[in-house]
């Protein structure tokens, strides 16, 4: 499906992006206002001019909204275009990061960094970066197997994640003080976020989105098929490991403040392809807007759906993309998946 791009209209693809625009800036300012202390409008828009507000206020939304809302922003964006470029270089649909075992990989090796170099908060963006991109290199690894299917290729990433999973639990279990706060780690959550969590990571996913917008006509490419790939001279394996190394690294740099958030890399490209069509030069953009968007909005329910109790968003976000993900199973079957 194509931008249109009829005389005198505005093109559909540039209509989608201004809603997703708009709804981002709402739900933003929505992330900022509500949780167990509420923050009115007016005040919000007093200190985001810089205008004198309550010392309340002013300590909630410096301290605790504005980190818990741009980890949500990066996260969202992060994860949702990983998501994306794992499925246009794989060629599956049902592939995303925590799908096929990317998210536990780099949670895995996020644990291992904390519990033999506690304190090197430093070190957590890159432990979970090589933790995400092995994960993705044996994905890939099996993707060139002859006769694998692509629905092998989930079930492998699925008995990844156990594995990685095991091993996290037997790092929690043998060394217990390794990461403050490890339950909301392996479900995904924001509420201990700080800003001094999120300098490194924000480097890593803004040099992973750009990377990402790049190679997005290259991605176009890739989907004609291989061989008229390589007919058009794209080296094809090296757009592919370069690809999901991209995905690694926002995935990675998600997982180092955020933890396992699950499905956001599943659920929103696939939302896109459906307002946008199948040009990645499309689907990458709108898909960090909307994942950023998605993201600040489920952490915005998580905080008041049961107040004056906190749901992690991870287990929100486990309720909505568990049905999405059996729905793209069953609407695949029958060879879709081959």
């Amino acid at each position: 499906m194509e931008a249109q791009s009829c005389p005198g209209r505005i093109p559909r693809n540039v209509i989608v992006v201004a809603v997703t625009v708009a709804l981002l800036a709402v739900v933003t300012a929505l992330g900022f206002m509500l949780g167990a202390s509420s923050v009115s409008l007016p005040e919000l828009l007093t200190w985001l001019s810089g205008g004198p507000v309550s010392a309340t206020a002013q300590n909630i939304l410096e301290n605790v909204r504005t980190p818990r809302v741009l980890a949500a922003l990066l996260a969202g964006a992060a994860l949702a275009t990983s998501g994306a470029l794992i499925q246009a270089a794989l060629d599956n649909p049902l592939a995303s990061p925590n799908v096929i075992g990317v998210n536990s990989g780099a949670g895995l090796f996020v644990l291992l960094a904390a519990s033999l170099a506690p304190g090197a908060l430093w070190l957590t963006p890159l432990a979970a970066f090589a933790g995400a991109l092995a994960t993705a290199l044996i994905i890939f690894a099996l993707s060139l197997g002859a006769g694998i299917s692509r629905l092998t290729v989930v079930l492998a990433g699925i008995a990844i994640t156990t594995v990685f999973g095991a091993g996290m639990n037997t790092i929690l279990i043998v060394d217990p003080d390794a990461y403050v706060g490890s339950s909301t780690f392996l479900v995904g959550g924001l509420s201990g976020v700080l800003m001094r969590d999120l300098g490194w990571p924000a480097l890593y996913i803004a040099v992973g989105l750009l990377l990402a917008v790049a190679g997005a006509a290259k991605l176009n490419i890739l989907a004609l098929g291989d061989e008229a790939a390589h007919g058009l001279g794209l080296h094809v394996r090296t757009v592919r490991l370069g690809m999901l190394a991209v995905a690694a690294v926002l995935a990675g740099a998600a997982v180092s403040f955020a933890g396992l958030l699950g499905f956001v890399g599943l659920v929103i490209p696939h939302l896109m392809r459906f307002f946008v069509g199948h040009d990645n030069r499309w689907v990458v953009p709108v898909s960090a807007l909307a994942g950023a968007a998605f993201v600040v909005g489920c952490d915005g329910l998580a905080r008041v759906l049961f107040a004056p109790y906190e749901l992690p968003v991870g287990i929100l976000m486990a309720f909505i993309g568990g049905p999405f993900f059996i729905y793209l199973i069953l609407k695949n079957k029958g060879g879709g998946l081959d």
